[in-house]
């Protein structure tokens, strides 16, 4: 017997590519409602934790055949296959949805794939992710992508161009995005680059930026513009830390990890 692990209450861990079970809806007034599509090649899970922290928010993963309900702020998530996601979502009726959304004043935010989505047109004439082919995207805003051989990866930093808070991310896609709608950027970067764009009513935005609410100032810049009075500042990064910390005090605490070390030939 080398120890029993106590069930931690409320730890919270990253799991990039598992989906949160709900819980009960967080109530209260002032909250922000954000629905998130569970598209069934979703990447990227993590871009919403920081949202699932901050006591502001309720977030909800919107399942198959469920119904779509009301909201503040939908956010159309990462993908590894783009084109099939967006078939998916047309066939759960998520278009229609967003289309109303928008008609009654809701904001929308597309991350990478999600983004690409939200252009007029998604092409993919090498075969990447999925059969080579033309896919006619939600068309809210002036773009096109083409996926291409060669994937982007970066580490990036930058400012939100609409409120000027500095922001931190990373990039991992293989699409190449042109249009008028870059003229109206989402994030200047430090590398000189613009990324995402914005659409002139303020109410749609696309963004490459995976990570884009781990930085409390732009984490607070876009709940704000998303219609949040008066959105606290959390710092995600301090809480991520300190809950791999209780887990390894955890640990330390109800294990024998000497016989542990001792068991795979670490020295004490």
């Amino acid at each position: 017997m080398l120890g029993v692990l106590p069930y931690l209450q409320g730890l919270h861990l990253e799991a990039e590519d598992a989906l949160p079970r709900d819980g009960p809806a967080r109530s209260g007034s002032g909250l922000l409602r954000i629905i998130v599509p569970a598209l069934p090649r979703i990447s990227n899970r993590t871009d919403f934790d920081p949202l699932r922290l901050h006591p502001q928010v309720d977030v909800r993963f919107i399942g198959p055949d469920r119904p779509i309900p009301e909201a503040d702020l939908i956010i159309l998530p990462g993908s590894k296959s783009v084109r099939a996601d967006l078939a998916w979502l047309r066939a759960q009726g998520w278009d229609r949805a967003i289309y109303r959304h928008l008609r009654y004043g809701g904001k929308v935010i597309g991350l990478c794939g999600g983004y690409q989505m939200l252009g007029k047109e998604m092409s993919n004439p090498l075969g990447i992710e999925s059969a080579a082919g033309v896919s006619v995207g939600l068309g809210l805003l002036d773009i096109a992508t083409m996926l291409e051989s060669d994937k982007q990866l970066r580490n990036v930093r930058g400012r939100l161009a609409f409120a000027d808070a500095p922001v931190t991310g990373y990039e991992i896609h293989a699409g190449a995005t042109t249009g008028p709608a870059l003229g109206r950027a989402v994030v200047a970067l430090d590398d000189g680059r613009t990324d995402g764009a914005i659409f002139a009513d303020g109410r749609v935005l696309g963004t490459y930026l995976h990570g884009l609410f781990e930085t409390p100032l732009a984490c607070t810049a876009l709940l704000n513009w998303a219609g949040l009075d008066a959105p606290q500042a959390i710092d995600y990064a301090a809480l991520r830390n300190q809950a791999i910390d209780r887990l390894a005090d955890t640990i330390d605490t109800h294990l024998n990890v000497k016989a542990i070390r001792g068991l795979l030939g670490i020295a004490s």
